[in-house]
Order: C-alpha cells, then sequence, then structure tokens
C-alpha cells in the first residue's frame, strides 16, 4: 500500500512553543578574534535571530562569560528585544556546566534546545553535546555563531552534526516559526524582522509593498 500523505508539519520542523533559545557569549572580546565570520553580518544575523525569539516569545536565556572582568557586554542588538531581562554570567566555558543556566532551563521544561553564539568551537560545541548527551534534541543556528577561524567554525559544526545536532540558518530560523502566511497574527513582526536583518529578501519585502502593494500570502 502506498504512503498516504497529510498537510502536516514534520516533527522536526521547530515552532515557537517547542524550545529553548540559548544565545552564548556575543560578546566584544569573543568577537575580536572572530574571523569565519565578519562582525557586521554577525551582529546582524544575531540580532534576527533575537528579534524572531522575542517576536514569537521564545522562551529565550542570554549568557555571557566573564563579562566585566574580560569578555565585555553583549551585542545591544542580542539584549534590545529582551528589556530588563537579566544575563547569566558565568566562569564556565560551557554553558552547560553553570548552574544557573541550568536552573533556567530547567523551568523552561523544553526538550528542544536551539543555540547560537561564540565561539562555534567552544561555547556551542560545550552545550550541544552535553545537551544531547542529557536526551535533548539540538539545534544550532550555523550563521549566528563564529569562530577564530573558518577551519575552526566548520570543523565544530561537522563534529556537532555527525553527533546529531541540527543546522540551520537565522532567516530559516525566523521562517520556519512563521511557516503559514496565513497566520496573520504574527505576519507583521515577521516581515518586519526580515525587512531589518533580513538583507536582500528584506529589501525584496520592502520594494513589493513599496511598489505594488503586495502581501505574502
Amino acid at each position: 500500500m502506498a504512503i498516504q500523505a497529510s498537510p502536516k508539519p514534520g516533527k522536526q520542523l521547530i515552532t515557537p512553543a517547542d524550545h529553548a533559545l540559548i544565545l552564548i557569549d556575543f560578546q566584544s572580546q569573543m568577537s575580536f578574534a572572530t574571523h569565519s565570520i565578519d562582525a557586521i553580518t554577525l551582529r546582524n544575523n544575531a540580532a534576527l535571530v533575537a528579534h524572531a525569539a522575542a517576536s514569537f516569545k521564545v522562551p529565550t536565556i542570554l549568557t555571557t562569560v566573564a563579562e566585566k572582568s574580560f569578555s565585555g557586554p553583549m551585542f545591544s542588538e542580542v539584549t534590545d528585544p529582551f528589556p530588563g531581562k537579566a544575563l547569566l554570567d558565568r566562569t564556565s566555558m560551557n554553558t552547560w556546566e553553570d548552574a544557573a543556566v541550568i536552573n533556567r532551563v530547567n523551568e523552561i521544561g523544553k526538550d528542544r534546545i536551539v543555540l547560537a553564539g561564540l565561539w562555534t568551537s567552544v561555547c556551542i560545541v560545550g552545550p550541544a553535546l552535553s545537551a544531547l548527551d542529557q536526551g535533548f534534541e539540538v539545534y544550532v543556528i550555523a550563521d549566528a555563531c563564529g569562530d577564530v577561524s573558518a577551519e575552526a567554525h566548520n570543523r565544530a559544526m561537522e563534529r556537532m552534526i555527525q553527533a546529531g545536532v541540527r543546522p540551520m540558518t537565522s532567516v530559516q530560523y525566523l521562517l520556519e516559526m512563521q511557516r503559514d502566511w496565513a497566520r496573520t497574527e504574527s505576519y507583521d513582526s515577521t516581515t518586519g524582522v526580515a525587512r531589518r536583518f533580513g538583507g536582500s529578501y528584506g529589501l525584496g519585502i520592502v520594494y513589493a509593498k513599496a511598489m505594488f502593494g503586495a502581501h505574502e500570502g
């Protein structure tokens, strides 16, 4: 008997309600040595992810390492969408070894974790492999991560993928949560984030709206 298709999304697609987002070490000192992605693109993609999460009310953890003593403040592009949210500062390079972060993960209570931050090979590999080991599903937003070299970033992504991490991109993160333009309650916020941070895709939205009054969906 042939398999019957049905108009339902696959279980591996994320939704705003099924995951926790952890944004890790988007800080000045970490970005100075990042060479796998240029700083402008990194900041833009990090902003896209943060604003997407805020617009969909995704439970989000913001964590830094040695903020006051070494690494400096978190990018304002990442903190601005979450006014008043406390930053969980750590001494551990592996976020998953910090009790305050793990307490917050357990309070949120999601089995699916999405990660982005600096550097891929240290501060993303650590929590990704640790969460996988404890039975969580883990996604990494590859173009909102960076490392000291392209080699370091690429090998880190390969290592995580081999272990079971699912890679995605920043625009993919935004659009996967929207997924249907008939969802009018989030249409304006989704296209608003895309216009600001979606590069040429965002420009296309601006152009179509201005020239033709176009509306996706």
